[in-house]
């Protein structure tokens, strides 16, 4: 069994109604006695259904066309910067920060470690959003919503009619051996966990945070992961986004050989745009799936949402937009392997491409998607490979040519404290490195250079030392 496994929103015939209403009552039980609104219980109903009758969620591939080819935001007219500029008056900034960073070994929100010149990404998020002049709003967990606030009050120019914030549910995990609620008396919270980032849509709805926006008239959102230090507001984007009349626009980069395992954008035979993930893909067709020149386009995660008409279609399915199931396959306690197995119900945001008439999607360049997901990447943008402009955006540096390429130790550098504890006085200077791989147990000095493709290996069992001011070049 794979890990992430998705669903159809399509199932068979459905159970006998009185069977399935009498399996489900614990979980309703369990969700009214939470607190949780009617709409996420009917939400997490319609997942749950497809989960006991077994529906795969296959795409197969003489299901879809390849995308066709995406207007580049690359040759977008510069014309279109004035629509944008009258359009961001009426357009938020959106960012998840449900994050907590678990695979660095974070129990905070992932945004609050500092990602460059002394500042978070929270901090940097902040000054883009001043910069820009927009509300800026973010979709925290119940994990990060009490950490992340006190980082935008330092920023008091934030506060306005909007709130900062609005808080994604938690919906019951489900033991996988007979699909009952999960249980954990060790630790009751444990027995919870988020429905995905494509609980925003619901998310907006309960909070009250939609009808907000709308009624102190913005009707645009700019969504993006707070992670992807590469998602910046731009009103050129904004500006073809209005101009296209477009209800949903989703960013999208083209796949590279590296992408060619994860998922791609396609479409239906009507003309639907929709993403297929590896999960989705029957297994004759994985040659087809992993061909980046049929299927040449990836999700940055970087959406346009025209709120007006995300209402409306809202309001006529019932709260309920029917978005493609992921089936998590976890333990109930994720640091404990021997714990409970269960299934995490969760949605992807992106998904909605697929269920929204009309959505489009556009072609990006790869700079607007430069997620932080691990130390490698951590340790790159601390670097001077990458510099904070004025506007606080984070770039590549331009006096260095293509990525720098890191490979960290997992045994000695994974977790964020181990990181930190081997580069104490800062990341090294990488303006003129290629590659940098660390095998074994490395603590770095102060003003360390590295020039080329360089590789340092520790004996087994030791901690090498590089001093202060040192110039490692290429073997």
């Amino acid at each position: 069994m794979t890990q992430f496994d998705t669903l159809s929103t399509k199932t068979a015939p459905s159970a006998a109604e009185p069977a399935f209403t009498a399996r489900f009552a614990p979980f309703a039980a369990r969700m009214r006695a939470d607190g949780l609104p009617a709409i996420v219980i009917d939400t997490f109903r319609e997942h749950y259904r497809q989960l006991v009758e077994g529906a795969t969620g296959m795409v197969g591939e003489q299901e879809i066309c390849p995308a066709p080819r995406l207007p580049d935001a690359e040759t977008l007219p510069p014309q279109l910067d004035a629509i944008g500029q009258q359009a961001l008056g009426k357009t938020i900034l959106l960012k998840l920060n449900g994050g907590l960073g678990t695979g660095m070994g974070l129990e905070r929100a992932k945004s609050l470690l500092v990602v460059k010149e002394g500042l978070t990404f929270l901090d940097v998020i902040a000054r883009q959003a001043l910069h820009a002049g927009a509300p800026l709003v973010l979709m925290n967990s119940f994990a990060t919503h009490a950490d992340s606030l006190p980082v935008l009050r330092r920023y008091p120019a934030l506060n306005g009619a909007i709130p900062l914030d609005f808080v994604q549910h938690h919906v019951p995990k489900v033991r996988r051996s007979d699909l009952a609620p999960a249980v954990w008396p060790a630790n009751p919270d444990l027995e919870w966990a988020p429905p995905g980032h494509g609980d925003i849509y619901t998310a907006l709805v309960t909070s009250g945070m939609l009808q907000t926006l709308l009624q102190h008239g913005y009707d645009y959102a700019f969504v993006s992961n707070a992670d992807n230090l590469g998602a910046v507001m731009d009103v050129r984007l904004l500006g073809y986004f209005v101009q296209q009349g477009l209800p949903f626009m989703m960013e999208c980069a083209n796949r590279t050989p590296m992408d060619r395992k994860g998922g791609h954008l396609a479409q239906r035979q009507g003309g639907q745009l929709l993403l297929r993930e590896s999960a989705q893909c029957p297994p004759q067709d994985v040659e087809h799936f992993q061909d980046i020149s049929r299927h040449r386009y990836f999700n940055t995660n970087n959406l346009w949402l025209h709120l007006p008409a995300l209402h409306a279609l809202l309001q006529a399915r019932n709260h309920i937009l029917g978005l493609p199931l992921i089936r998590n396959a976890k333990t109930v306690d994720p640091r404990d392997a021997d714990s409970t197995p269960v299934y995490q119900l969760e949605t992807a945001m992106g998904s909605a491409i697929a269920i929204i008439p009309g959505a489009g999607a556009v072609r990006v360049p790869r700079s607007r998607f430069a997620p932080v997901k691990n130390t490698n990447d951590l340790l790159a943008v601390r670097s001077d490979a990458y510099l904070l402009t004025p506007e606080y955006h984070i770039i590549p540096n331009p006096q260095r040519r293509g990525e720098v390429v890191i490979d960290l130790d997992p045994r000695f550098y994974r977790l964020a404290d181990d990181l930190e504890a081997r580069f104490p006085h800062g990341a090294p200077s990488l303006l003129a490195c290629e590659s940098l791989t660390v095998r074994g147990d490395v603590q770095f000095g102060a003003g360390v250079r590295v020039q080329g493709r360089v590789t340092i290996r520790a004996a087994e069992g030791e901690q090498k030392a590089i001093p202060a001011a040192a110039l490692l070049r290429s073997d």
